[in-house]
């Protein structure tokens, strides 16, 4: 089933029932009211007749009074001792033939249903001395009647009204409601879908436009979002921000397979073309030999080199957690610029300033952060050259220095020099050997600590990288 059609029968099943509990309750709010109103009526009109019979003691004066009806809809009647009418209103003469006194011995109940009677009464209606009944006549028409014994005499006293009239409304009513939360249903129904149809074509846009690029793999399409500042609008924009991340992650994916096949095809088609030259000519000179192997031992060294660079990334991609514990940062940079000593050919190292510090996070790791930085000075550093690796404490962080007064690196390249097998054009004519992997690994690894990179760098006049650290507490 659709959302759609799911927010359609929503919307119709509730108003439907809404408007049925609303007609409930007025069917029986209005109709305790009438019923309610005519026991009222019953009760003064019998009360009226009761205060004047007391003075009108000769009964040809008590049909005088009754000549003219105390209410239109009422009939009022004086019985005797013996159950017979002794005067009658005009307005009498319709009600059925009963006896006083079964009323009084047997007074009935409430004229309305019980849904009517779940709503609690707008005045209170007592019977006092007298009682309220119920009969029906020969057509089937229900009359109301109120009973009240006159004090001092043997008469009664009878008010009686014909429930014909309530009664059918009571019934029209009883028709309608139902009649009106289904019709109430249906429209909503109707206009439910109409109204779910238009709020959700953003949706089905956005569908739509998910379906087409997993056809086509177009990462360049986008949602169109028009005027709208609502949430649909907000979640078109959001998908279309979705669809440009994933766009430049394919594409640099790309950019990273391609650049990866040709880094590993060099080394490989060197020691490949150095095997099959000693294979073709096993009887070379011991020195050609030894040149071939060399090669091919170097361009090994070098792919197992950019192996496990892409390893280390790999596990960077894969989000792999870090085993973090307290570590000096100080000793790990002592110990990386000692073997920074072996790398050198002619620069002048020099290590400062130098204080402890202590870190959260993998020794190994942050040892290989510190190499990568070293490397990539020394390489790019001519022999004349100074490498300067510093350490200190600012505020709650550490921050890690590796300056250099090499060839440097030109601005346009410096927002690059962070992505994989990216190296700008003097770095490649210095090493190449190099992965262009180093400085991607050295950011991840920065990262994965909670520090972050900065670079800063003029061609000619070398280069500043600073890492910070937060501080272990």
């Amino acid at each position: 089933m659709s959302l759609r059609l799911r927010l359609a029968l929503w919307y119709g099943g509730l108003t439907g029932l809404i408007i049925l509990m609303i007609g409930v309750l007025a069917y029986a709010a209005y109709h305790r009211t009438q019923y309610d109103n005519l026991d009222r009526a019953l009760e003064g009109a019998v009360e009226h007749v009761a205060g004047a019979h007391s003075s009108l003691a000769v009964a040809g004066e008590v049909a005088a009074m009754l000549a003219t009806p105390i209410l239109p809809n009422v009939g009022v009647r004086v019985y005797g001792e013996r159950g017979q009418v002794v005067a009658a209103s005009p307005n009498a003469g319709p009600a059925p033939a009963i006896d006083p006194r079964d009323v009084l011995d047997h007074p009935s109940g409430p004229p309305y249903d019980l849904i009517t009677g779940l709503v609690p009464p707008f005045a209170t209606v007592e019977a006092g001395g007298g009682a309220f009944g119920l009969t029906s006549d020969a057509d089937g028409r229900r009359w109301r009647l109120y009973v009240l014994p006159v004090d001092g005499s043997k008469q009664f006293l009878l008010a009686a009204a014909s429930l014909e009239g309530i009664d059918a409304s009571v019934e029209l009513f009883r028709r309608l409601v139902p009649l009106l939360a289904v019709v109430g249903a249906g429209i909503t129904l109707i206009a439910g879908g109409l109204l779910a149809g238009y709020a959700l074509r953003p949706v089905a846009t956005l569908t739509e436009t998910a379906s087409t690029i997993a056809r086509s793999r177009e990462l360049g399409r986008r949602v169109p979002i028009g005027s709208r500042r609502d949430e649909l609008g907000q979640l078109a924009a959001t998908f279309n921000e979705m669809l440009a991340s994933l766009e430049q992650a394919y594409r640099a994916q790309q950019r990273f397979v391609a650049d990866a096949s040709h880094e590993l095809r060099a080394p490989l088609t060197a020691i490949q073309a150095n095997l099959e030259l000693l294979e073709r000519q096993p009887n070379m000179p011991a020195g050609e030999q030894r040149e071939a192997v060399g090669e091919a031992s170097r361009e090994a060294r070098r792919l197992a080199r950019l192996v496990a660079d892409l390893l280390a990334l790999a596990r960077a991609d894969a989000g792999l957690a870090l085993k973090r514990r307290p570590v000096d940062l100080d000793a790990v940079v002592l110990e990386a610029f000692r073997a920074a000593r072996q790398l050198a050919h002619g620069q002048t190292l020099a290590l400062e300033p130098f204080e402890p510090a202590r870190v959260a996070g993998d020794e190994d790791l942050l040892k290989q952060l510190v190499l990568i930085l070293l490397d990539n000075a020394l390489k790019y550093t001519p022999p004349a050259g100074c490498v300067t690796l510093g350490l200190r404490r600012r505020g709650a962080r550490a921050e890690l220095l590796v300056g250099d007064t090499g060839v440097g690196i030109p601005a346009e390249d410096l927002p690059h020099v962070f992505e994989r097998f990216y190296r700008a054009d003097p770095a490649r004519s210095r090493d190449p050997g190099g992965t262009g992997l180093g400085l991607s690994i050295a950011r991840w690894i920065a990262a994965h600590h909670g520090g972050q990179i900065d670079l800063q760098s003029q061609p000619g006049q070398g280069t500043l990288v600073t890492v910070r650290l937060p501080l272990h507490p």
